[in-house]
């Protein structure tokens, strides 16, 4: 049921190529979702019997092609029905929500997760750059794993070292 398997646990594409999740697994979510969709809950049969669930996601692909994300986040917006809209990593920082919630940090110009878990009387600290490698630190690693002829025709194509071809 939780593996897109079910009608109300997906991802849809809407109107403008973006997705959108829902999630509504109690009847009264579902309910609720169905009533905004406009689908007559008889077209659907019992929620939880997956023998009903392809025709009910084709009725809920042909709803959500209807309308643009933003069109059914305005809508959806202050219900109950349990949706968010799939997000680009580019889209996620301004998210109001994963603001409010500091999902996001910078650390050295690079918009990033933040750690995670994060806990009030622990926290973690922002992340750093990493280090930069030499190629003398990356040989030296690699020596346990790969022989000398095999590292030094890697650094020949330029795989590894500081001018990649």
């Amino acid at each position: 049921m939780l593996d897109s398997g079910a009608h109300f646990y997906d991802v849809y594409p809407c109107a403008d190529n973006q997705l959108f999740s829902i999630g509504p697994i109690e009847g009264r979510f579902h309910a609720d979702l169905l009533r905004h969709l406009q689908i007559d809950p008889q077209l659907i049969g019992e929620q939880h019997d997956p023998r009903n669930w392809p025709a009910a996601r084709r009725l809920f692909a042909q709803a959500f092609a209807q309308r643009t994300r933003a069109q059914w986040c305005e809508l959806l917006e202050g219900t109950d029905v349990c949706f968010a809209p799939v997000l680009s990593f580019a889209e996620a920082p301004d998210h109001t929500h994963l603001k409010a919630r500091g999902t996001f940090v910078e650390a050295d110009g690079v918009v990033q997760p933040a750690p995670a878990p994060r806990f009030s009387r622990t926290p973690a600290s922002t992340p750093t750059a990493p280090q930069a490698a030499t190629l003398a630190g990356v040989n030296q690693a690699l020596a346990g794993w790969l022989n000398e002829q095999r590292i030094g025709h890697w650094t020949a194509q330029g795989v590894m070292g500081d001018n990649p071809q």
